[in-house]
């Protein structure tokens, strides 16, 4: 299976300046945590993947898939640790749920979840992409998630 290698830039490796601003030891005093560096999305045809992504969300790939992504800034990137172990979801914050899923399907893609409210914490929706990797979305404003 051919991977689509997504940089993510802005976290500690590209940005030293930012993760020394965010690097805050644990409460106890102990060292800061691994930060996410790096992810990749699989998918059995490149070129059908860097269409997708680049139609979708503009990112721009080399020849090999990759780049690099931008992230949100802030202290951490929220994450989960969930039951089903076969599956991981890669949120891409995006100003207009609506419009990127109407992107997703006219690129090949496929709607899960259409956009929803979880008040208090966000804003979401899910899609698979053409090699059926189960993606999310969550809607920001000024680079920041919008918390309903």
């Amino acid at each position: 299976m051919i991977r689509l290698a997504l940089a993510c830039a802005a976290l500690m490796i590209a940005s030293p300046a930012n993760a020394q601003q965010t690097a805050k030891p644990t409460p106890q005093g102990g060292p800061m945590p691994a930060p996410i560096v790096f992810f990749d999305i699989a998918g059995p045809d490149l070129a059908s993947q860097k269409s997708f992504y680049g139609a979708v969300f503009g990112w721009e790939l080399d020849a090999m898939g990759r780049f690099m992504a931008p992230v949100t800034s802030g202290p951490a990137m929220p994450a989960l640790l969930r039951t089903d172990p076969a599956e991981k979801v890669i949120y891409l914050g995006v100003e207009d749920i609506n419009a990127t899923l109407a992107k997703v399907t006219a690129n090949g893609g496929k709607i899960h979840s259409p956009r929803f409210v979880v008040p208090g914490v966000t804003i979401l929706a899910l899609f698979f992409d053409p090699a059926g990797n189960r993606m999310g979305l969550i809607e920001i404003k000024d680079g920041k998630p919008i918390i309903p």
